[in-house]
């Protein structure tokens, strides 16, 4: 005998379960339950990697719900406009590099072990975070989005000037007699300050450089752009640290 059922109604066969609502298919995957603050940390990241990628212009508050996996009015909720969460993204960028400085410059020892430190903190950014190295490398110098990384950038070289200054204080002693001979007094420690802060940029923008070229080319091993940066850097430091100059052209 064959039993009819009304097409709408609901199965109460025994040992017959239904299936919960996110087993159907194309049903949405439940959202996790995040803490305000775990959650603003995975939206940065998802922002990061859009900005990074897409760049500034072309990235839409979707595309980072989207990478997110959270819908745009909740990304909303944590940040009123693009221009808020690119600032935000800003900022957690470069807390996070300088995060990590004073530890790398803390342990250093020496003035070349605080550029080999340097370099390798900038490899590890590129390596570990490319998505940041391209956020930096992108909107730097734009006049309009790149403040807040200006400052970061004007944070580290001050930090960077006042270490290398300090690793002028050896040769001050030589310094002093070679300038007693030639009738001039020694620099002031502001002076050396001063020089160290002029070298400082040359140095960090040829590091800038490699490090872009490097995110373009990450078929070369990054021992030997390590290697480079630090000869590069370092060999010409040293031999302006000891006092040799080129003749100026008049």
């Amino acid at each position: 005998m064959c039993c009819t059922h009304d097409a709408g109604a609901t199965s109460t066969l025994v040992g017959v379960s239904q299936p919960s609502p996110q087993h159907l298919p194309g049903a949405a995957p439940p959202r996790r339950r995040l803490s305000s603050q775990a959650r603003r940390r995975e939206l940065l990241d998802a922002a990061l990697q859009e900005f990074g990628n897409r760049g500034y212009y072309l990235t839409q508050m979707e595309h980072v719900a989207a990478t997110a996996g959270v819908s745009k009015a909740l990304l909303y909720q944590h940040f009123a406009s693009k221009e808020e969460l690119f600032a935000a993204v800003t900022e957690h960028v470069a807390e996070g590099f300088m995060r990590r400085l004073p530890e790398v410059l803390g342990t250093a020892g020496d003035a070349l072990g605080a550029w080999r430190g340097v370099v390798a903190l900038l490899c590890d950014l590129v390596t570990e975070r490319p998505e940041s190295w391209a956020l930096v490398a992108r909107h730097l110098d734009n006049p309009e989005l790149g403040a807040p990384l200006r400052t970061l950038r004007e944070q580290i070289y001050e930090v960077l000037a006042k270490v290398l200054a300090s690793y002028y204080a050896p040769k001050q002693e030589t310094g002093a007699q070679e300038a007693g001979a030639q009738g001039d007094a020694a620099p002031s420690d502001e002076e050396v300050l001063t020089r160290a802060r002029l070298l400082i940029p040359l140095l960090v923008g040829a590091l800038h450089g490699l490090m872009s070229w490097w995110l373009e080319h990450p078929e070369m091993p990054r021992a030997v752009v390590e290697e480079r940066a630090v000869d590069f850097g370092w060999l010409g430091l040293d031999r302006i640290r000891q006092g040799e100059r080129l003749p100026l052209v008049k």
